[in-house]
C-alpha cells in the first residue's frame, strides 16, 4: 500500500468511526416519561409499557427513566427537574396541572431540552408537540351516544342528566367537558347538575352522585361521566341508592372495570382509545428529537404541532367486535366470575 493510499484509508476511517459516534450520540440519549396519577390503572399497565416498548424498537440504546406524581403538582415538579439533572433531552409530559406545567415547559426549553406534551395539552405554552386523542370529539361523542340512546328508550324531551367531569387543573378534562356540553345543547334534554371530578378521584364522583339522587331522584334519566372511574363511581351510589333500573353512564378509557359493567348491563358506554397508540406515536416523536428532526404536524391545538388520534364508542352492541376482536383486552381478563355468563350471552368467549 502506498502511503498517499495508506492516508486516505486512515482518513476514511476516521470520518467513519466519527460519522458512527455521531450517530450513537445521537441515539444514546436519555429520555424521561412522567405521567400524572395512579388514580387510573392505565398508566402503569398501557402507557408506559407501550412507551417502554416501542422506545425499545426505536433507540436500543437510549435510557428510559419513569415517573408517576401521583396527582401531586410539587411532586412532579421536582420529578421533572430531576430528570432534567439526570440528563433527558426529551420528556414526554402529561401534567398533573396543566397550567402548572406551562413553568415546566419554560425551564425545560430554557436548557434545550424538548417537551412532548402527553394526553393533557399546556395550553399557556407552546410546547415543543402535542400527541393525544381527540379529547374534545370524546366528550362529544360519548354524549352524543348517550342522547342517541336515550331517545331510542323512550325519554321524552325535558328530561334531566347530570354531568361528571374531570379533573379542574387537567386541560383534557376541560376539551372532554367542551364536547359533551355541545353534545347536551343539541339535544332535547337539560343539564340538572354539573361537577367538576378533583384528582379524577372515582370516590369523589361517587359522593356528588349521591348527593345529586337525593336531590333529583328519578328526574336523572341519564349520566355523562368523563371517564370510566367517574362513571364507575356514580354506577356505585346510583345501586347503593337502590336506583332500579340504573339510567345510562358513560365513561371513557375502556379500563377492565368499565368493560365489565358494560357488559353487565350497568354502564352503558366507553371509549376506546388504546394508550399504547398514543405511546407509540410519543415514541416516534421523541426519537426524532433526539435525532435532530423536527417531527411533522399532524394538526395544531393551542399553536402546538399535535397529532390527534380518533377514538371508537363502545357499548354492547360492538363491544366484541371493538375490543375482543382487536385483541385490546382477552376475554380471559375480563369474562371472570360473575361476568363469565353475560360474556357469553354476548359471543365473548
Amino acid at each position: 500500500m502506498s502511503i498517499k493510499t495508506a492516508k486516505i484509508a486512515i482518513a476514511t476511517a476516521a470520518v467513519a468511526t466519527l460519522f458512527s459516534a455521531t450517530i450513537s450520540n445521537a441515539q444514546a440519549q436519555t429520555v424521561a416519561f412522567l405521567m400524572p396519577d395512579q388514580a387510573s390503572t392505565r398508566y402503569e399497565q398501557h402507557d408506559f409499557p407501550g412507551f417502554k416498548a416501542a422506545m425499545t424498537k426505536l433507540c436500543a440504546a437510549c435510557k428510559v427513566i419513569y415517573q408517576n406524581a401521583n396527582a401531586d403538582v410539587a411532586l412532579q415538579q421536582q420529578q421533572f427537574n430531576s430528570v432534567i439533572a439526570q440528563g433527558a433531552k426529551v420528556v414526554v409530559l402529561d401534567p398533573v396541572d396543566s397550567a402548572a406545567a406551562a413553568g415546566l415547559v419554560q425551564i425545560a426549553q430554557s436548557q434545550g431540552v424538548k417537551v412532548i406534551a402527553y394526553d393533557r395539552p399546556i395550553p399557556a405554552k407552546k410546547a415543543d408537540y402535542y400527541v393525544s386523542f381527540d379529547n374534545e370529539g370524546i366528550g362529544y361523542a360519548i354524549a352524543k351516544s348517550l342522547v342517541e340512546n336515550m331517545q331510542k328508550s323512550g325519554v321524552p324531551a325535558g328530561a334531566g342528566v347530570l354531568q361528571i367531569n374531570g379533573s379542574p387543573t387537567d386541560a383534557a378534562a376541560g376539551l372532554i367537558r367542551d364536547g359533551i356540553h355541545r353534545a347536551l345543547k343539541e339535544s332535547k334534554y337539560k343539564t340538572l347538575s354539573e361537577f367538576d371530578t378533583p384528582d379524577w378521584a372515582p370516590p369523589k364522583a361517587q359522593e356528588w352522585a349521591a348527593g345529586q339522587i337525593t336531590r333529583f331522584g328519578s328526574q336523572i334519566k341519564g349520566i355523562v361521566a368523563a371517564n370510566d372511574g367517574t362513571g364507575g363511581g356514580a354506577i356505585a351510589a346510583l345501586k347503593a341508592a337502590g336506583v332500579k333500573p340504573v339510567p345510562p353512564v358513560t365513561g371513557n378509557d375502556a379500563t377492565i372495570a368499565a368493560l365489565q359493567l358494560i357488559i353487565a348491563g350497568d354502564q352503558y358506554n366507553t371509549i376506546s382509545k388504546p394508550s399504547e397508540t398514543v405511546a407509540k406515536a410519543a415514541a416516534e416523536i421523541a426519537v426524532a428529537f433526539i435525532n435532530g428532526k423536527t417531527p411533522t404536524a399532524k394538526t395544531t391545538l393551542y399553536n402546538t404541532p399535535s397529532e390527534l388520534f380518533v377514538p371508537a364508542v363502545v357499548t354492547q352492541t360492538n363491544i366484541k367486535a371493538e375490543i375482543f376482536d382487536k385483541g385490546i383486552q382477552k376475554p380471559a381478563e375480563v369474562c371472570t366470575g360473575e361476568y363469565a355468563q353475560a360474556c357469553k350471552k354476548l359471543g365473548i368467549q
